[in-house]
This record gives C-alpha cells, sequence and structure tokens, in this order.
C-alpha cells in the first residue's frame, strides 16, 4: 500500500507555491484568432487574488458553494482557486445538461453564487436566485450584460483585496455530481486532502523520467469530470506544466499542431477514433506503404515484448518508423510522448496500436468517489488489458462473496485516503457504499493477475442474468464490438432471456461506402434492412467478439441510424450509455429479436 507524503495543507497552499515556483512559465493558451495567448504562473494567481475578493463581495463565505456551468476556461479554473482561497467548495456542472439538471445540482448543493459560461447559459439561470433559497448571485464569466460579470468582480476585488484563508487538510473543497445513469445526480464530496493526496499518488508515477514542466496538454476533457480535473487543472498546476484550453473538440488535429503536446489525456473513445481514422487512411495508401506500416506494427510489437530483432527486420522497423510513423507523430504536434486513457475501458487492441506508433500509452482506473485513480499502468509497469497496479496509498481487495459473470471476479473494494468524505446529503447512501472500515464498494468487477494487475470486467448493476442462470457483463464486449468501423454505438442486453442480442447504431458512412462497393441500392433505414448489410454486420460481430464466449454473443441485431446522445437523454454528459432508458425506448425492437 505504501504511504504518499504530501506538501501542503490544502490547494490554496499548493497554488501559492507553483505560483511562486513558477511565476513566468506559461500555465493556460486561450485560443485568439488562429494562434494562443497564454496565461502565466504569475498572472493566473493575480486573476485569482481578485476573483477572490470580487466574490467575498457577493458575501461568499466559509464552507459555502460556488457552483459553475462551463466548459474548460481560464475563468472556470479561476473560479475554483478564488473559491478555496475563501474556504468554499466548488461545484462544477456540464454547458451540456439540461436546465433542470442544472437547477437540481445548484439547488441540492446549496450554492450561494451560480458562474455561467456564456450570455446564453446566463439568460436560462438568472432567475434561480427567485426559486432556490441559498442562490443570492448568477455571474457572468465571459462578455457583459449582466449585473455581476467576472471582469467587474476582479474590478472589485482588486480594489477591496481578501487574503486567503487556510482551510483545514480534511474539509471539503467541492463536489463532483456523478452522471446519473439512473435517478438524479449525487453529489461526491471531496477533501482537499482527497486531492492533494491523489496528485502526490499518481502523477509522479507518470512523470517518471521527465524534467519539471515538460509537461504540456490539450485540454479537452471536461473539468466537471474528476479524470479531467485532476490531471489537467490541479496536477498541472503542481507539477509547473501547461495547457491549451481547446474550444471545439472538432478542430482538434488542427490544435494538437498548433499546441505541439507532450502528453495526452483522454477517454477511450478518442483513440478508438485514432485507430478508426488512421486504419481507414491506410487503405487508401499504396501497397507498399501499407505494408511497411503494418508489418512496422508487428516489429514494434515484438521490440518491445523483449524479442531480438534480425538485422533485416531492425532495418524495417527503422524504415516504417521514419517513414511513416513520424508523419503519423507529426499529425499529434511532434512532441507528444505519452497518452493516458481513463474514465472507461480501453481495448488492448487500440491501446498496442498507438503505442507501438512511438506514443507511450498508459490505462488507469478509478471513479469520482476515489479522486480519480485507483490503479494506474506507468513507465515501467504496464500490461495491456489492465489497468495497472495500485498507486502508493491505495489498497484493493476483491469482494468474492458478489457474484460476477466469469470465474474469480469480484467487486473491487478499495481503502486509502483518497476516498470520498459521502455523498451529500445521502447519509443512508453513503453508508451503504462505504464499509465500516473504510472500504469503497466501486460496483465495479475485477480480479488480480499473479503479477498484482488489477483487471476490470464489468459493472455489477449492468451485468444481467440469462435464462439458464449465467451472468453476462456486457460492458466489455460492447468496447471490442465498438472496434468495428461499421458500428458507432451498441447495447448488448438479455435479461432473463435464452440469449443475448444487441441494439446497433450504424456507422452510415461506412455502411455507405460498403454499400456502394457492394452495388446495393439504397439510402437510411431502407439500406439497413437489406440482407446483405446485415450480413456484413454478422461478420463484423463474429470478427471483433471472437475473444467472447458464444454465451456473450449476440444472436441477433437491430440497426439503427439515430445517434444515441445527450441531447435525445441517451447519453450522461460523460457519454456513458443511460442502458436502462435505452432498453425502455427501445423495448419494442428488443422484444421483435426474440420473435
Amino acid at each position: 500500500m505504501g504511504e504518499v507524503k504530501i506538501q501542503y495543507k490544502n490547494l490554496v497552499e499548493m497554488l501559492e507555491d507553483s505560483v511562486q515556483k513558477y511565476a513566468d512559465r506559461p500555465l493556460y493558451g486561450t485560443k485568439r484568432g488562429r494562434e494562443y495567448a497564454w496565461t502565466s504562473y504569475r498572472e493566473f494567481g493575480q486573476l485569482v487574488e481578485q476573483f477572490r475578493g470580487g466574490l467575498a463581495s457577493l458575501g461568499v463565505e466559509p464552507g459555502d458553494k460556488v457552483a459553475v456551468i462551463s466548459r474548460n476556461t481560464l475563468q472556470w479554473a479561476v473560479g475554483a482557486y478564488a473559491t478555496y482561497g475563501l474556504g468554499a467548495q466548488y461545484v462544477p456542472m456540464y454547458e451540456t445538461q439540461l436546465l433542470r439538471e442544472w437547477e437540481f445540482i445548484t439547488q441540492n448543493c446549496g450554492a450561494r453564487v451560480l458562474l455561467t459560461a456564456n450570455s446564453e447559459i446566463y439568460e436560462q439561470t438568472q432567475h434561480f436566485p427567485e426559486q432556490i433559497i441559498s442562490m443570492r448571485h448568477v455571474v457572468l464569466l465571459e462578455g457583459s450584460g449582466a449585473e455581476q460579470t467576472f471582469d467587474r468582480l476582479c474590478v472589485a476585488g482588486e480594489q477591496a483585496p481578501v487574503a486567503s484563508s487556510s482551510p483545514e487538510l480534511e474539509s471539503p473543497m467541492g463536489m463532483i455530481y456523478t452522471s446519473g445513469t439512473t435517478g438524479d445526480p449525487k453529489g461526491v464530496v471531496l477533501s482537499h486532502k482527497n486531492m492533494i493526496v491523489e496528485i502526490a499518488a499518481g502523477i509522479p508515477l507518470l512523470r517518471k523520467g521527465w524534467k519539471p514542466a515538460e509537461m504540456r496538454t490539450l485540454c479537452f476533457l471536461p473539468w466537471a469530470h474528476i479524470f479531467g480535473q485532476v490531471v489537467e487543472v490541479h496536477g498541472l498546476l503542481q507539477e509547473g506544466g501547461s495547457a491549451a484550453l481547446v474550444e471545439d473538440v472538432n478542430t482538434l488535429v488542427d490544435e494538437l499542431a498548433l499546441v505541439q503536446p507532450t502528453v495526452l489525456f483522454a477517454v477511450p473513445r478518442v483513440y478508438n477514433r485514432i485507430h478508426e481514422r488512421l486504419q481507414g487512411q491506410m487503405k487508401e495508401k499504396p501497397g507498399f506503404i501499407q505494408s511497411l506500416f503494418y508489418g512496422g506494427l508487428r516489429r514494434a510489437k515484438l521490440e518491445r515484448e523483449g524479442q531480438l530483432l534480425g538485422g533485416m527486420d531492425r532495418l524495417l522497423l527503422g524504415l516504417a518508423r521514419k517513414l511513416v510513423f513520424k508523419k503519423v507523430q507529426q499529425r499529434f504536434g511532434g512532441n507528444l510522448r505519452m497518452a493516458v486513457s481513463g474514465a472507461s475501458a480501453l481495448s488492448p487492441e487500440v491501446a498496442e496500436f498507438v503505442n507501438d506508433l512511438g506514443i507511450d500509452v498508459y490505462e488507469g482506473y478509478g471513479l469520482s468517489e476515489n479522486t480519480a485513480a485507483l490503479t494506474l499502468n506507468y513507465k515501467g509497469h504496464r500490461k495491456f488489458g489492465s489497468v495497472g497496479k495500485p498507486i502508493p496509498g491505495v489498497r484493493i481487495k476483491i469482494d468474492k462473496s458478489v457474484e460476477g459473470s466469469k470465474a474469480g471476479d469480484g467487486e473491487v473494494v478499495a481503502y486509502g485516503e483518497v476516498i470520498m468524505l459521502g455523498y451529500h446529503n445521502l447519509p443512508e447512501l453513503t453508508a451503504a457504499t462505504i464499509t465500516e472500515d473504510g472500504g469503497l464498494h466501486t460496483g465495479d468487477l475485477g480480479h488480480f493477475d499473479e503479477d498484482g494487475y488489477l483487471y476490470i470486467t464489468g459493472r455489477i448493476k449492468e451485468q444481467f442474468k440469462l435464462e439458464n442462470g449465467k451472468y453476462v457483463a456486457p460492458a466489455p464486449l460492447e468496447e471490442s464490438l465498438k472496434l468495428s468501423p461499421f458500428i458507432n454505438q451498441i447495447l448488448v442486453t438479455g435479461l432473463n432471456r435464452p440469449h443475448t442480442v444487441a441494439l446497433i447504431v450504424v456507422e452510415m458512412t461506412t455502411v455507405e461506402d460498403f454499400a456502394v462497393s457492394a452495388s446495393i441500392t439504397g439510402s437510411g433505414g431502407a439500406l439497413l434492412q437489406d440482407s446483405r448489410i446485415r450480413e456484413r454486420f454478422q461478420q463484423e460481430l463474429t470478427r471483433y467478439g471472437a475473444n467472447y464466449t458464444s454465451l456473450e454473443q449476440p444472436k441477433n441485431f437491430a440497426l439503427l441510424s439515430e445517434e444515441w446522445s445527450i441531447d435525445n437523454g441517451l447519453l450522461t454528459p460523460t457519454l456513458k450509455l443511460k442502458r436502462n432508458i435505452v432498453e425502455e425506448q427501445f423495448q419494442t425492437q428488443i422484444d421483435a429479436l426474440y420473435g
């Protein structure tokens, strides 16, 4: 388990130390035209001081909650540290959430002040003080046209400065509201100690062999999610790193070339898209390039696994790296050394693919309830397919009393100083989630291998029992099937049924390209009913589900053309599938698959 040494009593001390040590280094870059304008650590510290005074002028006191609805911006980060400096708690929300969810969270946490990203969100929420007893003010972070704005409060704080307070180590620093795949979101209360211990335990593992401040990243993980907040806000600040704030994920490739990051933090969906896009592009290349590319990947894998390569193999691998892999790396800015994946399972095939192109890939595992990472793969300690070993200060046991879909699996129960204080105003749920001896019921199924690496095999609440009494945990299978270029999204189900079936949201562009190549006419729903299209999907299910038992593999499937999204209520803001809602909405189609 090991002990974690921490340097700071709270996040306020951490910031003040970093501002002093890294004063002139760039911290956050904001897009201005075609370039990024960088705010230094010193300038960031000054903005925090000013905005802290501004929030104090609104009556924010120790223990109060400051809520924020915003994408990742400089103002978001300033608002967080200004809040901590008043001994108050920061409660972030997503711009993509619905109005009723903003209202629920703001009311549930008892926010005194609400920070809003733009005039559109401000207009929707400016009436909150009339409806929510605790709330006094709604602040507009970017632009003008509101009574209270970020700029106005900074001026007020400069005119009437307020010294920073020093919150107790165990005191709350804020809340992360879980996505709410079932029911209302729950407020996970985290302490300054939780965050400081998490950073002290996890970040040094990732930056082994790096010099201070070499960490430059491109931020597109939402900071309302624990993964993004730990690595791109607090961890980055402690390390003296820098981050460019992406406004539009659709321009990601262009931004990579501009920013030239050394490290990328992302969810599996991003790496899956990279894998899929490169595979597609390679099909358009001449046979020689294709042969060099895939031959290079095979040899890179052999080298990674410790095999000695012969002279010809070394020559061909060198050519692949120089002529093909280097061009791929240039698409990422040319400096990318490490990619970290979290939030859900990353396919080993995708991880190895990106890694063998010359970008080290590491996967971790954790929850909001444990301040992000419990386990981590890192340099010199990695197994693809696993989520790594417990980080320092964390102990994990496998509770075999919980029945899993695979022999040897049990519930992952975690111990350590990264475990949350509890769920806000939900004492019964907190007691059910945290054991008397301090263990966190993660709700995940998993097992350790002989070398101490943890493997996650599903969620307890997602697994279902077939008619024959056998359990199926669908998530790992779904992640594998989504590697097919034909499959955009998928849900595998079969509770109390004789076998599993699947709902598949198709990748329409791929289907249409295949239809043209196979001389199949039609479009949309009519195209998806063609027997040749369905036959191709069966081939894809067989190929990408080959590592799973016949019990798990779907015996029938429905093809859908409309994407499941946040807007239609089928995905959470962190892009997790709301399984029960999808199954309820498509119950007729599911029933028909058993006809």
